[in-house]
């Protein structure tokens, strides 16, 4: 099993103010973990920068020249009252979108058995023509059309366990039989999304909403009636995980209390799931996590099972 990890500098590059939770220190913090002896057979490479042939998968044209061209050469520039760009955001976030694209393609082509994509900003909060939630490109989305697009890929599978909803995700696909979306969330807690009345047209949205003091049990139950189901039956060519670890006991911006070990098993679970319909094939993208601590220990546990630990 060789499992791939993809990094970039640029990530650090994106600067927010002081006190925003969404911070360089997020992927210090998943970087330094990472550099343990235990991963010290991670396949490791920087991103590529994607291009706008990669964020118009999912994003107009228009919409990405105008988040490109609203950048400031210097200070923040304020797109929503969470999502700020400084001069360092464009580049980081088109590493996040080639990162996501390079997985895919070491993935696709057997080169690696799966991948983990340490990148920010985090990309499921944006929608096809909205930046919002710290996000500006959708990674996890765009990773799945290059998937299809660039790979031939027929179905694909993301799975959100991040604590707030993929609305982004979701307002993309919400008229694709191809692509299922499937997420466990808190329920309610920003963007507002994530009901579990919302199944998208072609039936292919799947929404497992927790409750604010939902833990361990409320979670597995979660993945194990509502989400692997659904995903096995799916038969995904790909999966693709947005994983967000805010749903961790110890976040500050949610009310849902997981402990490490649940990642694990979720990761464990996803794939036995890709072993049988996807030769394994899995992609990894890091979205939210918001506590230092509970971020690095949850994505050292999440990155051990994918290598097989």
């Amino acid at each position: 099993m060789t499992t791939l990890l993809i990094t970039h500098p640029a990530s650090a590059q994106h600067a927010t103010p002081a006190g925003h939770p969404e911070r360089a220190e997020r992927i210090r913090a998943v970087e330094q973990v990472l550099e343990a002896e235990r991963f010290s057979d991670l396949v490791r490479i920087a991103a590529p920068r994607g291009g706008l042939d990669l964020v118009t998968l999912c994003h107009p044209a228009e919409f990405a020249e105008a988040i490109i061209a609203a950048a400031p050469a210097s200070g923040l520039v304020q797109i929503d009252a969470d999502t700020l760009m400084s001069p360092g955001t464009v580049e980081a976030a088109l590493r996040g979108v080639g990162a996501a694209a390079l997985a895919v393609d070491e993935v696709m082509t057997g080169k690696a058995t799966n991948a983990f994509c340490a990148m920010r900003p985090p990309g499921h909060h944006a929608e096809s023509v909205k930046a919002m939630g710290f996000c500006f490109f959708n990674n996890a989305a765009i990773a799945a059309r290059h998937a299809q697009k660039a790979h031939g890929a027929e179905r694909v599978a993301i799975v959100d366990w991040d604590v707030h909803h993929g609305n982004g995700t979701q307002e993309i696909f919400w008229d694709d039989g191809s692509v299922l979306y499937a997420s466990t969330h808190e329920m309610p807690l920003y963007p507002g999304t994530g009901a579990l009345s919302d199944r998208g047209t072609q039936g292919t949205i799947v929404n497992a909403p927790l409750s604010a003091g939902d833990g361990s049990d409320a979670f597995r139950d979660a993945f194990e009636s509502a989400l692997l189901p659904r995903i096995d039956d799916f038969a995904p060519d790909l999966i693709i995980i947005s994983a967000g670890f805010d749903a961790h006991w110890r976040d500050p911006l949610a009310n849902i209390n997981l402990v490490e070990e649940d990642f694990a098993w979720a990761t464990r679970k996803l794939m036995a799931i890709a072993e049988r319909r996807s030769k394994g094939r899995l992609v990894s993208i890091l979205e939210g996590g918001y506590d230092l601590e509970a971020l690095s220990k949850s994505t050292a546990v999440h990155v051990a099972a994918l290598m097989g630990g």
